[in-house]
């Protein structure tokens, strides 16, 4: 997905650094035991009539495993990632106050959201709260505590048990279930959150609380936060994702898959695209082939510009006829428990690369493989030097075909590619489209960490200073890439198709009824 223009970065990148190498220890250096519930797992199990508020092993046995809280994703991993959060957390903290206190951390759920009288949105939980939890539920919130000894204890708020509610919104996991589920020490219900809170600050009264009010949806825990703390909080955010951002080797299949399902969507929505198809169909098609092979929903709404709508970067309206001759631009990615993918590509509708098109695509190819090339090597060790080379590298070319004048400085030149592409090239990649966005793109790409590379080109249809057959054109081609040890990459979408003669070729195959 597109990045955000670049000159609104706010940089901070030295906090940013020394948080993630904090993390990156934490995460790397260490193995963190935790110790299993004294409460079987078994007992969750052994419970045939009871209904859970998510799929678990014993409801869903084909999207969770035994000892999985999520898809994919195993019970004792989230409990691990609570543990590294305090710890880490703890001390963070005395590094920056130069004493030991004791810190209580609230992090809510989304809540439902309508889009009219009694008509929900299709629910997403809050990311952070789902990482930490793995509770799918809305209206609930974790608490995490540690004490000066590093003695941990967590604990989740949910909506207790209602057969009313249950019945118009389906089931619930309840306060006496949570523990086994989720793997926390106690359970309450959500209505006694304040109680809790109060007699924790009687008991603590020079504890630090941590919790971010602007990234939550519930506003009666917003209130309890300022009244029991006298709006007296620290956010966890910048802390939660310096861990994110690094990925599990299960988060690292997941986003494997997420990418797999993705890349296939779209090359079979290349191959059924046609001269008179619809923005709207393409669209349709993409979502179609991607929730049959697994996804749960598009990861966001895609991009799917015909001709010189691919020159509007933010276009979503589509809504309008894709001419024969014209190009198709489709930014889409899903979201595969959890986890999502996003890729852009962009490809001749009647199957064939007219030669101004073919001359700015491979441009465009080439500077995208040189720039995967160069990650974590000089001019690719941070996303923003990757934008740098990526601003130099379109000037270089764009000059060959006389776009840009020959006679600029470097600087000059590096301004002059910006104007044919005004957004960043890259962004970090995981359980949201645009994944920790409190991390500077500034910092040393490390190992776990995944990213987008998406260089374009776009000429709007009055730019009357480039050649008639090269206007009213936009192009992006886009990889999500996982950063491996040893200066390896990992592109995760590498099975969708960009190199013209396999666009070519599929969708002639495709004309020629050989494909379906």
């Amino acid at each position: 997905m597109f990045g955000v223009p670049y000159r609104s970065l706010i940089n901070h990148t030295k906090r940013c650094s020394l948080l993630v190498n904090k993390f990156f220890r934490w995460t790397n250096a260490e193995t963190v035991h935790i110790a299993s519930s004294p409460q079987s797992s078994a007992t969750v199990r052994a419970c045939h009539n009871v209904t859970f508020g998510q799929p678990v092993p014993s409801t869903h046995p084909h999207l969770i495993r035994p000892g999985e809280v999520l898809a994919g994703i195993p019970l004792k991993e989230v409990k691990a990632r609570r543990h590294t959060l305090l710890h880490a957390l703890r001390d963070h903290a005395a590094v920056q106050t130069g004493a030991a206190t004791n810190h209580i951390v609230v992090i809510p759920s989304a809540s439902k959201k309508y889009m009219s009288n009694k008509i929900p949105y299709v629910f997403r939980q809050n990311t952070d709260f789902l990482y930490l939890s793995g509770c799918q539920e809305p209206d609930s919130v974790l608490v995490l505590e540690i004490d000066t000894n590093g003695n941990c204890k967590n604990s989740l708020f949910v909506r207790s048990k209602d057969k009313t509610a249950e019945m118009w919104d389906g089931p619930r996991t309840g306060v006496q279930l949570a523990p086994d589920v989720y793997g926390v020490e106690e359970a309450y219900d959500i209505g006694s959150l304040k109680d809790y809170l109060t007699k924790y600050g009687f008991a603590n009264p020079s504890s630090i609380y941590w919790y971010d009010e602007q990234s939550s949806d519930l506003f009666n825990v917003s209130k309890i936060l300022r009244d029991v703390t006298n709006h007296q909080t620290k956010s966890p955010i910048e802390l939660i994702h310096s861990l994110r951002l690094i990925k599990s080797e299960n988060e690292c299949e997941l986003m494997r898959k997420t990418c797999q399902v993705a890349s296939k969507a779209i090359n079979r929505t290349i191959v059924n695209s046609y001269p008179g198809i619809s923005e709207h169909e393409i669209y349709a098609n993409v979502d179609y082939y991607a929730r049959i092979n697994g996804a749960n929903f598009l990861a966001y709404p895609p991009v799917v510009a015909g001709g010189t709508n691919a020159t509007i970067i933010h276009y979503i309206n589509n809504n309008q006829i894709v001419k024969g001759g014209e190009l198709i631009l489709m930014d889409a990615g899903c979201e595969y428990h959890g986890y999502t993918s996003d890729i852009t590509r962009t490809w001749p509708v009647d199957g064939k690369f007219s030669e101004p098109h073919r001359v700015l695509y491979e441009i465009l190819l080439q500077i995208q493989l040189e720039l995967l090339a160069c990650l974590q090597f000089q001019g690719g060790e941070s996303l923003d030097q990757l934008f740098d080379t990526m601003c130099a590298k379109i000037g270089k070319y764009l000059q060959e075909i006389k776009l840009i004048p020959g006679s600029l400085s470097a600087l000059e030149l590096s301004r002059a590619a910006y104007k044919f592409c005004p957004h960043h090239v890259s962004h970090y990649l995981g359980m949201d489209v645009h994944d920790t966005p409190l991390i500077s793109r500034n910092i040393k790409l490390r190992p776990g960490m995944v990213c987008t590379v998406e260089p374009g080109i776009y000429i709007p249809q009055n730019k009357s200073d480039v050649p008639s057959e090269f206007r009213g054109v936009g192009l992006r081609i886009e990889d999500d890439v996982l950063i491996k040890p040893g200066n390896e990459i990992e592109i995760l979408t590498k099975e969708c198709v960009k190199d013209t003669s396999v666009i070519e070729d599929m969708m002639s195959s495709k004309a020629r009824g050989s494909l379906s």
